[in-house]
């Protein structure tokens, strides 16, 4: 039976090609989504990986979720917790429920998933999760004091994770990706752009798929003695 792997956030973006990675090197993959049905729909028609919304930043509703997946489609082996969001604005107007809303969404995340599938996971004594973490939040950037706040708490979030599944054989590991190209870093303006651009070693943004490369590699089957790491896929714009 091909394993089951579920990514937040996995029908755009990022999220949708390591859903495709996943899916290429055989598990059988579900996505899940918060709120665009016609961009889940379209994805699910293309490729036949099913989505399931829900609201991440919501423990019952993931609680839910994961039962559900699991009655529907088989106990969830690989977890990667892709979804996220952003609320920018320098601490001078950055609202409370804009920390909030992003803490909520990209860490609590990460808690409420791994929460409803840990058990799971620690009783089959296999497990593969994989947190997507940020650039920014090893090395911070202006104007986003949560964000940055949120991906950092992912990375000592994995590493602690890492130590409660190894002795059943379940690997917490996270990604850092650098600036990729997705709708996202598009918005910025083309002269910030061009400055992001030129700090970045190889002289050009990521792509999805070189993220998705890194997830497909931790979540293998051979990947057994990697835990508690972070793959830092950002072109050498951060090095540590």
């Amino acid at each position: 039976m091909a394993r089951v792997a579920l990514v937040t956030g996995g029908q755009r973006g990022i999220g949708a090609a390591i859903s495709e990675a996943l899916q290429a090197a055989g598990r059988k993959v579900v996505a899940s989504y918060a709120g665009n049905d016609a961009a889940a729909q379209a994805f699910t028609e293309r490729t036949g990986i099913p989505c399931y919304k829900f609201d991440v930043g919501d423990y019952d509703a993931c609680v839910a979720a994961v039962q559900k997946i699991e009655a529907e489609v088989g106990p969830i082996e690989i977890l990667v917790n892709n979804a996220g969001i952003t609320r920018d604005a320098m601490m001078r107007k950055l609202t409370r429920q804009m920390w909030d809303d992003v803490i909520d969404t990209n860490l609590g995340s990460c808690y409420n998933m791994c929460k409803a599938v840990w058990d799971g996971m620690s009783s089959r004594k296999f497990g593969r999760i994989v947190n997507i973490g940020s650039v920014n939040g090893q090395a911070g950037q202006l104007g986003q004091v949560n964000y940055a706040a949120a991906k950092s708490g992912i990375h000592g979030f994995t590493k602690a994770l890492a130590q409660e599944g190894a002795r059943n054989q379940v690997t917490v590991n996270a990604v850092a990706p650098g600036y990729v190209d997705t709708e996202m870093v598009r918005a910025v303006p083309a002269d910030v752009l061009e400055k992001i651009i030129a700090r970045i070693p190889r002289g050009r943004l990521g792509t999805a798929q070189d993220i998705a490369r890194g997830v497909a590699f931790l979540t293998a089957d051979e990947a057994d003695f990697i835990t508690g790491s972070t793959l830092s896929i950002n072109g050498g714009q951060h090095m540590y």
